[in-house]
């Protein structure tokens, strides 16, 4: 079969962009809006912490599993079924967020849009890097990830302007209608049409851990994004607290660490494309990325970090050392066959986004 060539710029690669884009946007939204949200459905200043826990737990064990569910349809009904699956689950459950009164509704409704979030940017990640030639893959999915990660950063200043964690959550809504009709033009992955006429099993999680090579790959895959999270989900995020015990600020803003830190990644998925070309190694890549990330991390917890603006670069620094993403999940994706590469694009990185709630177990408390 001749598959069509597609370019960086062309439409499938813009598309998922976008998609990554509004996934991005949804996900963070509860850590920008977190404070004044978790008062608005009745916590209080001695609940918040508690009850915001649950709710971004409730979250990304949504991602967790929707993961593995959107992973397994992927591969045996199509990369595009699960976009438009995902897309209307994920923006029914932000509209609706926008209308909560109690923290359990905010959990439960945050736990659907992680369920539907889960399926954006892996189907999307497989999509491209199988319409893209070998060349170009690696550029094509860094570009997808440098515009979508910005998507934070747009949720930020949309509550900056409105001042209304309602009505960010039904624009967050809003906007994955607006995706699901560009996405109707997007057409489906020649490769995934070539597998689909053999016969071969398809989307059976079970065979990336009833196989010890397939499960090691699989383990470590896993293991390589593991330290983005902790980044974000622990240290930007807890940025506030971090600050108050460090050196007594009690003026420091998450959302706005969590802007810098990921303008700052859109920054650094954007250029580890380009590293990653220039030392012709991914592996290579990744290591330069870890060595500035243990370097941040020396900062974070050094004197260095003694007031909000040292805190709010330290946090764009870790942002940008954390800044693999794309490659990250590309590189999980072509460890496997086309008839496990949705499966494997999607579940890797929220497993990932899923270990927020361990780490949360572990996390420092004042």
């Amino acid at each position: 079969m001749n598959q069509k060539k597609y370019g960086v710029l062309s439409l499938p690669v813009i598309v998922a962009a976008l998609g990554y884009f509004v996934d991005i946007y949804d996900l963070l939204l509860f850590t920008i809006v977190k404070k004044p949200s978790m008062l608005g459905v009745g916590a209080t200043d001695a609940t918040i912490l508690a009850d915001s826990t649950r709710v971004i737990n409730w979250q990304m064990v949504g991602l967790l599993l929707g993961g593995i569910l959107w992973g397994v349809l992927g591969d045996k009904k199509g990369r595009l079924s699960v976009l438009f699956g995902s897309i209307i689950l994920y923006s029914l459950a932000n509209f609706v967020t926008g209308f909560v009164q109690t923290v359990d509704q905010y959990a439960m409704c945050r736990f659907f849009a992680g369920v539907g979030l889960a399926g954006e940017l892996g189907a999307g990640i497989t999509l491209v890097s199988e319409l893209l030639p070998k060349n170009k893959r690696g550029i094509g999915t860094s570009m997808v990830a440098g515009i979508g990660l910005s998507g934070a950063v747009v949720a930020y200043f949309t509550y900056q302007l409105t001042k209304d964690w309602r009505l960010c959550y039904e624009i967050g809504g809003g906007l994955g209608i607006l995706l699901l009709f560009l996405r109707i033009s997007v057409a489906e992955s020649g490769m995934f049409k070539e597998v689909k006429e053999k016969n071969v099993s398809r989307g059976n999680f079970f065979m990336l851990i009833n196989n010890r090579k397939r499960f090691t790959k699989y383990i470590l895959a896993i293991l390589i994004g593991l330290p983005t999270w902790y980044v974000i989900g622990i240290l930007v995020n807890q940025s506030d607290r971090f600050g108050k015990a460090m050196f007594g600020s009690t003026t420091i803003d998450s959302g706005r660490s969590i802007m810098f830190a990921y303008a700052a990644i859109a920054i650094g998925d954007m250029f580890v494309g380009l590293v990653s070309q220039y030392f012709k190694s991914r592996k290579k890549a990744l290591l330069l990325y870890y060595c500035l990330c243990i370097v941040a991390l020396i900062l974070f917890f050094s004197s260095y970090n003694s007031s909000d603006q040292s805190m709010y670069m330290i946090c764009a620094f870790l942002g940008f050392s954390t800044g693999f993403w794309a490659i990250f999940i590309t590189m999980g994706a072509e460890q496997f066959g086309t008839n496990l590469r949705a499966t494997a694009a999607t579940t890797i990185p929220n497993m990932v986004r899923g270990a927020l709630p361990l780490i949360n177990l572990t996390r420092w408390r004042s």
